[in-house]
């Protein structure tokens, strides 16, 4: 099952509902929200810096993962919202496999 990276940083509103949840009772809800869509929360954590959450998820597919970014941005609760796909090492070995038979003239070239 794909793996993506959430990165989030809450609203004004999402923060006071995080003061008033609790930062385990948004973990829940993530969590939650994940498992609707067919997927596994893997991990959740809180950061210092220019996004306060970082979760990592496993989900059934792309159109699973841009149903759950669809579900929590539309609730204001966020300011940011990032998800991105996270790629195996042997998916990356497939692809720089794959690449070599990929012809493609860089500019000016």
């Amino acid at each position: 099952m794909p793996k993506y990276l959430i990165e989030a940083s809450y609203s004004h509103e999402g923060l006071k509902g995080l003061v008033k949840e609790g930062g385990g009772g948004r973990k829940t809800a993530v969590d939650a929200a994940v498992k609707a869509l067919g997927g596994r929360l893997e991990s959740f954590y809180y950061a210092f810096g220019t996004s306060d959450v970082y979760g990592v998820a496993d989900m059934p597919d792309n159109v699973s993962a841009a149903a759950f970014a669809l579900a929590v941005g539309t609730t204001g609760a966020l300011a940011h919202l990032k998800t991105v796909v996270l790629l195996t090492t042997d998916e990356v070995d497939q692809a720089v496999k794959k690449a070599s038979g990929a012809s493609y003239r860089a500019p000016g070239h």
